[in-house]
């Protein structure tokens, strides 16, 4: 295992170039099991979660041949394995291959997604979309079984807006008999670009991007060849890199309206930002920098997934800032990290109060999730010293080549080893 340092305080300066969605990646790589011939999936992000997504497809029969930034997948052999245990817990987006199995097979067997320990996640609303299709749904040790002689279009009302169920519901439905409309449905690009997708293999999606989708079943998918889109929460971290560190920073490939929020609320911290028709440029002003209050909301509102690296900039903030979680209501586990680091926070069930302006010191602190990674180099960048982030193995999961990219933008960042002590204390934390 290895531990990422960053000595802090260094200017960032260059062009940065943004890798394919992580969200769009982890539904679409499922969602070519729905096809009889070959999918060729361009612009991957080059991360963990990639790869054991194409390790799950081998594993069910399929061919995977990912080279670069591309994944062929060739599904004509794949067939019903039951998935109870092994790399399906180690992420979440694992659940992707329940719809698309079923839409497939008309059964699977997938254990309980892992990922990142964000508090309860519950996929009721997937249940709720498959049952509704006609599918018997039950839960026996730990795996979710399912179950259809065949699936009926059916109206299903999400109860809650949901990226994963929204997508889920798709993938299944998308084979099923008749029409099935998705209403309260999530809006985010990551569903368009799925939509897309399905779209390209002979799919009939209508409404994808609206809070209502409509399908209308079909009886075969075809291959296709699909480029994902930018990943708009690594352009958001950039961004906000950028705004806490750099002199003029270039983020590239980038579709500026999926990150209109988040622009939004850094103009009213006083970051000067010009935005083109596929990227966002940042000019020097993080010396003077203003406390702002953020709420998350799903899509167009504040991702939370950006959260936790914009709760990191809070810190330089001059004056009291208000940072509200409505989404998950565990996704405060970096604070502890940050005032390691001497950052002046307090939290209150959904919120976090911090009072920014005093400088942030190295110290060794532990990524808990993905996105806490993230704000934990931000911290590290911005503060005095150097930075020991332990816990790297969450920033792989959806950062491209995060760390090479930094040092083309002047930042000093490597990695080590873990002793034999850190590697203990790991154990017994």
């Amino acid at each position: 295992m290895e531990k990422l340092l960053i000595e802090g305080g260094h200017s960032l300066n260059g062009t940065v170039q943004i890798s394919g969605a992580k969200n769009s990646a982890v539904a679409l790589i499922p969602a070519a099991i729905l096809a009889d011939t070959s999918v060729t999936i361009d612009n991957l992000p080059k991360i963990s979660d990639v790869d054991i997504l194409a390790e799950l497809l081998e594993e069910i029969g399929g061919k995977t041949e990912l080279t670069d930034d591309t994944l062929v997948i060739n599904p004509e052999n794949m067939f019903a394995m039951p998935l109870p245990n092994g790399r399906v817990k180690k992420l979440r987006a694992s659940y992707y291959m329940m719809g698309a199995m079923l839409g497939k097979f008309k059964k699977a067997v997938i254990g309980l997604p892992g990922g990142c320990n964000l508090g309860p996640r519950p996929i009721d609303q997937h249940i709720k979309g498959f049952e509704a299709l006609g599918a018997k749904v039950t839960n026996e040790q730990g795996a979710i079984y399912l179950q259809a002689d065949e699936l009926i279009g059916a109206r299903i009302y999400l109860d809650v807006v949901s990226v994963g169920a929204t997508i889920n519901i798709m993938l299944a439905a998308v084979r099923a008999k008749g029409r099935t409309i998705i209403e309260n449905a999530a809006k985010e690009p990551e569903i368009i670009d799925v939509a897309t997708l399905l779209s390209s293999m002979g799919a009939n999606i209508k409404g994808a991007g609206t809070n209502v989708i409509r399908i209308d079943g079909v009886d075969e998918l075809h291959g296709c060849r699909h480029s994902i889109i930018p990943d708009r929460i690594e352009a958001g971290t950039f961004i906000i890199l950028a705004s806490a560190m750099g002199d003029s920073v270039l983020i590239d490939n980038v579709i500026p309206d999926h990150v209109e929020s988040l622009i939004a609320k850094l103009r009213e911290m006083g970051v000067m930002i010009d935005v083109a028709d596929d990227s966002v440029f940042v000019r020097a002003n993080h010396n003077d920098l203003r406390s702002v209050d953020i709420k998350t909301l799903v899509y167009p509102g504040f991702p939370t997934d950006l959260q936790q690296p914009f709760t990191s900039l809070l810190t330089k903030a001059e004056g009291s800032s208000m940072v509200t979680d409505t989404i998950y209501n565990a996704r405060f586990k970096h604070i502890d990290e940050l005032r390691r680091m001497g950052a002046n926070i307090k939290v209150e069930g959904r919120s976090a109060l911090i009072n920014g302006g005093p400088k942030l010191q190295g110290a060794t602190v532990r990524a808990s999730d993905l996105r806490a990674g993230a704000a934990l180099v931000v911290a590290g960048l911005m503060a005095n010293g150097i930075t020991e982030i332990t816990g790297v193995e969450h920033i792989d999961r959806g950062y491209s080549d995060l760390e090479n990219k930094l040092k083309g933008l002047g930042a000093k960042i490597w990695r080590e080893k873990l002793g034999e002590k850190e590697l203990s204390d790991l154990k017994n934390s």
